[in-house]
């Protein structure tokens, strides 16, 4: 598993995103601060906190037996190249994904992110390459002008959520888009793997910002954030409900380590306590200078390898 560095310089200005950025409401006024900054040398203490939550949840990985990596960090010449846009190598679940054997570079639709896959491509290169597994990239996204995220394509791994041969696809229009979907939908078919698409509303970033799955037949979601109901293949299971504010906040992004152990910021105690009562071991993590970037635990993590 892959847990998530803590760098983060803003853009230099609002305008360059395109979209609003999407972070928790709490985070708005202490990231007017940092446009054209680094987070860090704004906030030391914070990003000091940020550090070592992301350091906890290694440990607490390591703990269940979890073989953690971590991406390096940017170099200075990444950091310079980044200009205007900004950078991030924050979310690790978004730059690059897996699906059983294939492991799959997309490409994210704001601009500061788009050089994040790059910290992570040497864990890449060196475990996958060697490896059986397939190793593919999404074709370079379209130029646009500044503000205009452009055509893409666009495919972020907080988007694709993996049931066996049935792979959902978030589609909100703030991240992965029609082209990206179709490119995965095509790239996987021959694989005997099925793309399905669950549409988002347009302030819901990814769908592990509406859905979190537990284990087979029990999930955690938001229906206010799924306009068409949960996708088929769910409809059948167990759903732990929370709100458009408990959503907002991260509730349904938690991790599940296995089948009977589940990750979450005690923030979501209601929803670790309905956990507790179906079975479910919950383990706390304070997480809420990561959440106020928009993401949580299942942000912070990428399978490299999942246990069969």
């Amino acid at each position: 598993m892959v847990v998530s560095q803590s760098e983060f310089r803003a853009p230099d200005a609002p305008e360059v995103l395109g979209h609003s950025m999407p972070v928790e409401a709490s985070a708005v006024e202490i990231l007017e601060a940092v446009w054209g900054r680094d987070f860090g040398a704004v906030y030391p203490d914070k990003q000091r906190a940020w550090e070592a939550e992301r350091d906890e949840l290694a440990a607490v990985l390591g703990r269940h037996g979890v073989e953690v990596l971590r991406p390096r960090l940017f170099t200075a010449d990444e950091k310079a190249a980044a200009g205007a846009t900004g950078y991030a190598n924050f979310f690790v679940r978004d730059p690059w994904f897996t699906v059983g054997d294939h492991v799959i570079e997309g490409v994210l639709q704001f601009p500061h992110r788009r050089m994040e896959v790059l910290p992570s491509r040497d864990l890449l290169l060196e475990r996958v390459m060697p490896s059986p597994a397939h190793y593919v990239s999404l074709m370079q996204p379209g130029i646009a002008p500044l503000g205009d995220p452009g055509p893409g394509p666009f495919l972020e791994g907080g988007d694709v959520l993996v049931l066996g041969t049935q792979i959902l696809v978030g589609c909100s229009g703030m991240a992965t888009n029609e082209i990206g979907h179709r490119w995965l939908a095509k790239y996987l078919a021959p694989f005997g793997f099925t793309v399905l698409p669950v549409r988002l509303p347009s302030h819901v970033l990814h769908l592990d910002c509406a859905i979190g799955l537990v284990r087979e037949g029990l999930l955690i979601a938001c229906r206010d954030r799924l306009p068409d109901g949960l996708p088929a293949p769910l409809r059948e299971w167990e759903v732990i409900e929370v709100s458009e504010d408990e959503a907002a906040a991260m509730a349904t992004n938690g991790l599940p380590i296995d089948s009977s152990t589940y990750i979450t910021d005690p923030e979501f105690d209601r929803v670790g306590s309905e956990l507790q009562a179906r079975g479910i071991t919950v383990e706390y993590i304070d997480f809420s200078v990561s959440r106020l970037f928009g993401g949580a635990f299942r942000c912070s993590t990428q399978p490299l390898l999942r246990a069969n």
